[in-house]
């Protein structure tokens, strides 16, 4: 039996900027302290949602990578995951509380009007109680910081095994 060989050709990979992690070690470290302490108390399938929509919006290739491998390997479905870019359209693949999660991603990671709108907040609070609320609002916050990182330095994707960071 004959094989055939993969003749297409994708784009070359672009290299990174530069190793930000290696030249700021320090930085590094205490983000990943930060990262830590504001994942306490927030369901990790809510957090893999808000992380991957927060990194679309953001368009952080590597930190999509990362987010939907690490989800899929935690049982996400793949479903889910696609439909995430048009949340608000598909409502009904997501809880209420996962749609006030991701509604409060969005203002807080697009803040084109200057502030998070107070019906937003509402929702979200509605949905959590404060300590779940204080930490949403910190693991949004820090995954909006590293996707600066890794968009600034051009992080290189497809490399990420899923876990490699936990």
């Amino acid at each position: 039996m004959e094989t055939t060989e993969n003749t297409t050709e994708y784009a070359p990979e672009h290299p990174a900027r530069l190793s930000w992690t290696a030249h700021a070690p320090e930085v590094y470290k205490a983000m990943v302290r930060l990262d830590t302490a504001a994942r306490k108390g927030v369901d990790p399938t809510l957090l893999e949602l808000v992380k991957i929509r927060a990194s679309q919006l953001n368009h952080c290739a590597f930190c999509l990578d990362m987010h939907t491998k690490d989800a899929l390997a935690a049982g996400e479905s793949v479903e889910r995951i696609i439909q995430l870019s048009a949340w608000d359209e598909s409502r009904h693949f997501y809880t209420e509380r996962e749609a006030a999660a991701l509604e409060l991603t969005e203002a807080i990671t697009v803040l084109t009007d200057g502030f998070v709108p107070d019906d937003v907040y509402e929702r979200a609070a509605k949905q959590f109680d404060e300590p779940e609320l204080t930490h949403l609002i910190a693991a949004i916050t820090v995954i909006n910081a590293w996707n600066r990182f890794a968009v600034t330095t051009r992080m290189v994707p497809g490399h990420y095994t899923p876990g490699q960071h936990q």
